[in-house]
């Protein structure tokens, strides 16, 4: 457990590769219309997100924002067409865990350089998850749950939506710092996984609070530990995880992205229009109703997380196994 700490702390990345270069910046950006590529199909959790955002940004950068889907290889595809943009502002990227933070480690390859190709701009929002198990599974606390995990090696089995989704990585990463042997369940999709920890088929699943709520709410499920490093207003009895496994976190954050290489100063003017927006009402109240935790953040910020971030799931991926080849 020390070890992982360890290593995840003093995990460091040259900065250097994310820092865009100041010279040829638009002096009058944005001058005209921005896309905002969004690596996955219309309807999703992300495009959703992604036009919640888009509206009021566009008001406060005073150009149109223009979402464009381009989904394919689990968000490399779009990831690709926007490493590959010129770097001048005008074309961005709805990004999620996969396109820099997991499918790296994931894939054998990807079509981009997703260190140097991709330029973090600022974090978007927190999707809050929650560990919970069937109503029949003998444990109410995590200590207890890896009481039993350890008691009863391999009998243990968490559902995912898939691999590579978040609910498997943070699976993984419970098994990694908990130090015990429990047993990955794949599904198509979170409604299925969902289903089969509800009818107890497979014991505990770490998703989406938003996906769980009404479970929990129905005595279907009990929920042991939220993915946060504080508690939730949605779950205020549930306590982190990190209270138990010091340093757990496993929040999938969203955040935007440009080419690598765009200019400091317009990287800058996006981040400053993007956290204002943020902080507005009604943006926050809307962000909050569909489960996510609006948070923005600085460039340095958002180059740091995706650093540490890159260490992290490296580590947890390379530790489990995990390919999506």
């Amino acid at each position: 457990m020390q070890r992982f700490l360890t290593f995840i702390a003093s995990a460091t990345l040259t900065m250097g590769a994310f820092v865009a270069p100041a010279a040829h910046a638009d002096a009058e950006y944005p001058s005209r219309p921005i896309t905002l590529v969004v690596p996955f199909a219309p309807g999703g959790g992300a495009d959703l997100t992604a036009r919640l955002v888009s509206e009021p940004l566009s008001k406060k950068l005073g150009q149109p924002i223009i979402i464009e889907n381009r989904p394919g290889g689990g968000g490399t595809v779009g990831a690709r067409y926007v490493a590959d943009a010129k770097p001048d502002g005008y074309t961005l990227l709805y990004t999620t865990p996969g396109q820099q933070l997991t499918n790296p480690f994931l894939m054998d390859s990807l079509p981009y350089d997703y260190i140097n190709g991709l330029t973090p701009v600022s974090r978007i929002a927190i999707v809050p998850s929650v560990l919970v198990v069937n109503k029949d599974v003998e444990a109410t606390t995590i200590g207890e749950l890896i009481e039993l995990a350890k008691a009863k090696p391999g009998n243990i089995n968490f559902a995912s939506a898939g691999i590579g989704a978040s609910s498997h990585l943070s699976g993984e990463l419970f098994k990694v710092m908990a130090d015990v042997d429990i047993t990955h369940v794949p599904y198509r999709g979170t409604g299925p996984a969902v289903q089969d920890v509800i009818g107890g088929r497979v014991q505990m699943a770490i998703d989406s609070v938003t996906v769980y709520l009404p479970h929990i709410a129905s005595g279907l499920v009990r929920p042991l530990g939220v993915t946060t490093l504080h508690t939730l207003d949605s779950l205020p009895e549930v306590p982190p995880i990190a209270d138990e496994l010091e340093g757990f976190d496993s929040s999938p954050v969203n955040y935007l992205s440009a080419p690598g290489q765009t200019p400091a100063a317009i990287v800058e003017t996006l981040n400053q229009a993007l956290n204002e927006v943020l902080e507005t009402p009604d943006v926050r109240e809307q962000m909050l109703n569909v489960g996510l935790l609006p948070e923005g953040n600085t460039v340095e910020e958002m180059q740091a997380l995706v650093a540490s971030e890159q260490e992290k799931w490296k580590r947890v991926i390379e530790e489990s196994g995990a390919t999506m080849d």
